[in-house]
């Protein structure tokens, strides 16, 4: 571990948010966690997993000083975006957003129509068992019938493998949202100014 501004987590993770603004939905997303929107029961992905073997990320990580062996930065790490992961962070000489791997997410947004559902918000572990119309479906046989936490229950139990002796699928972290997606409320429908709550 490195002292002073080069020190940090050796470890990391990855990351990715939604944001509802003016009748857009926006995701910000770095590293290989995902958000799957659904559109008249099709799946649309809102972001992109990060990997090395990405031309633009590969050219980032070459100029970096770094290199992409077996699908992984510096034939260690598997994706080229994620918080922490200090030891491939430490060019001095570069901006945070060169460094081999970086924090800066990559952000996409698109317009939210009266026929889109739901969004799925899951890290990796989630989208190494399932497709993203496999996570739809799922969720779609499920919506209006279970609470929305007993369904991401549901997929977590769904994706985890039956014992840990492999390392394949089912073995990985897994972390998982789904947020059910209403009409926008019109100004002065239902929401007032906020008040202050005295605690």
């Amino acid at each position: 571990p490195g002292s002073g501004a080069d020190a940090g987590p050796s470890a990391g993770c990855t990351a990715v948010v939604a944001l509802i603004a003016d009748g857009q939905l926006i995701v910000a997303n770095a590293g290989d966690s995902r958000c799957v929107l659904c559109r008249s029961g099709e799946a649309s992905a809102l972001s992109r997993d990060h990997k090395p073997t990405d031309p633009d990320e590969h050219a980032r990580i070459a100029a970096a000083g770094g290199f992409v062996t077996e699908g992984r930065v510096n034939g260690s790490l598997n994706l080229s975006r994620a918080l922490g992961d200090m030891e491939y962070k430490q060019r001095r000489d570069l901006p945070a957003e060169a460094q081999a791997v970086t924090a800066l997410p990559e952000i996409l947004a698109t317009e939210i129509h009266d026929c889109d559902e739901f969004i799925i918000l899951a890290c990796d572990g989630i989208w190494d068992v399932m497709t993203n119309q496999e996570a739809v479906d799922f969720v779609r046989e499920r919506i209006g019938k279970l609470p929305l936490q007993k369904i991401c229950e549901e997929i977590c139990d769904f994706c985890l493998a039956p014992d840990t002796a492999g390392v394949g699928k089912g073995c990985d972290n897994m972390t998982v949202m789904v947020v059910s997606l209403k009409a926008p409320v019109r100004s002065g429908d239902e929401l007032s100014d906020p008040t202050k709550v005295v605690v």
